[in-house]
């Protein structure tokens, strides 16, 4: 059974290296911390052996982007890939594959997984865990965040804990043998987790589907746009635009039917959830009606939805600077009531190839605002539009805040600033 990890502090303790004490407490942001400042091997492979028997998948999955060696661990200090299925959690199976792609999984054991996992997703993960516990005590549920862009929730029962990402594995362990399931039957499993925000099973479900690049699944993706359910109308726009998002070839064959639907729909979609994947979706594409299809929602009573205006609009738009319209509309956004949208306008405005001076002054004006966050990505801006009131800024925010990568990005920008005007 899984155990579920919490977040937490930790120190060395009891001889023990710092990393592999916050591993065992389960704190994965001073794991990052930690592994940010220094990587010894031996430190990292130990901990990664931890991390997958306490059944921590991020975890792992962290110390294998740092240079963890899952194979210089011995097998009897890891998990089956049984085990690893009966956990529930995609991110924990997923390292235990990348571990045992090295060493090879056979066949029949992935074929055993498979298996294994539709039991899990098709009894359901509350009937499964009572029927292997025989407990008929009160159930406790909670969302967990299960990698770094995925949750899942945590079933607690008779001493065991599971998460319920059994349908995301049972999609990774299809689409690694090679069998192609129906865009029906993916749905399905995609819809049962509605409405929880960023599951793993709809998540792999969503990015199977748009990987796959064919008429076919476009087709039947386009087909829900119509449906009453906003649920179905979501997983559809989703799907659309990661298979245009997904196509990397010459020809980018879906860019135009993309660009087509999405500037409709926009036009139309009253749920707030689909309204925002399809302007997420208009701001990926290079093309002036993108830029006039999200500019009438700038000043949408949802934060969600202005903010994707304000990710969308950008000078890729209308080349080679920011169009009066964008412009004006990021300029409000900067003022927004929401801090997100805040920093996702000043963070446009930033990118963008644009050298008319007013900019700097708007984002110099954000270097007052209240969040932290809105405060870097006006230093970051200053900085690569060549500003120089980004140095000072920069020195009024004070010392880096440990193990923060968007500190880092932010004074990066700086410093790469003062090393041009430094130069002879």
């Amino acid at each position: 059974m899984g155990v579920d990890t919490s977040a937490g502090t930790s120190n060395a303790v009891g001889g023990e290296c710092a990393v592999i004490s916050a591993v065992r407490t389960g704190d994965a942001d001073l794991v990052r911390t930690l592994l940010h400042e220094q990587s010894d091997p031996d430190d990292l492979d130990a901990a990664f052996c931890l991390a997958v028997r306490m059944h921590a998948g991020h975890i792992a999955q962290l110390l294998l982007q740092y240079g963890a060696d899952a194979d210089r661990g011995r097998p009897e200090d890891l998990i089956s890939l049984s085990e690893g299925v009966d956990s529930g959690s995609p991110a924990l199976f997923e390292t235990l594959l990348d571990q045992g792609n090295a060493r090879g999984y056979p066949e029949a054991e992935l074929l055993e997984a498979r298996d294994l996992a539709r039991r899990w997703h098709e009894t359901g993960t509350e009937a499964e865990l009572r029927r292997r516990t025989g407990s008929r005590d009160a159930l406790v549920r909670t969302r967990v965040q299960d990698d770094e862009y995925s949750s899942v929730d945590a079933f607690t029962l008779g001493g065991a804990t599971v998460r319920d990402g059994h349908g995301a594995i049972l999609t990774f362990v299809e689409d690694l043998i090679g069998a192609r399931t129906s865009f029906e039957e993916l749905a399905v499993r995609a819809l049962a987790h509605a409405g929880q925000e960023n599951h793993a099973t709809w998540n792999s479900v969503t990015i199977l589907l748009g990987s796959r690049g064919d008429e076919t699944t476009w087709t039947a993706a386009a087909a829900l746009r119509t449906d009453p359910d906003p649920s179905r109308r979501l997983f559809g726009a989703e799907v659309l635009r990661l298979t245009h998002l997904f196509d990397d070839s010459d020809e980018d064959a879906f860019a135009g039917p993309a660009l087509d639907v999405f500037t409709d729909w926009s036009a139309e979609e009253t749920d707030v959830s689909v309204l925002t994947e399809i302007l997420v979706a208009l701001g990926e594409h290079i093309d002036s009606r993108a830029e006039a299809a999200l500019l009438p929602h700038a000043g949408h009573p949802d934060a969600r939805v202005r903010r994707a205006v304000a990710q969308g609009l950008g000078e890729w738009s209308s080349p080679p600077a920011l169009s009066d319209d964008a412009r004006e509309a990021l300029v409000r956004l900067t003022a927004d009531p929401d801090a997100v949208v805040r920093r996702a306008a000043c963070s446009t405005l930033a990118q963008a190839r644009d050298d008319d001076p007013a900019l700097g002054d708007v984002l110099a004006a954000a270097l007052g605002d209240a969040d932290r966050l809105v405060q870097l990505t006006a230093v970051h801006g200053l900085a690569v539009h060549d500003n120089v009131r980004c140095v000072e800024a920069a020195r009024l925010l004070g010392p880096l805040r440990r193990g923060s990568l968007e500190e880092e990005h932010c004074l990066d920008a700086v410093r790469r600033y003062e090393w041009r005007h430094a130069r002879p």
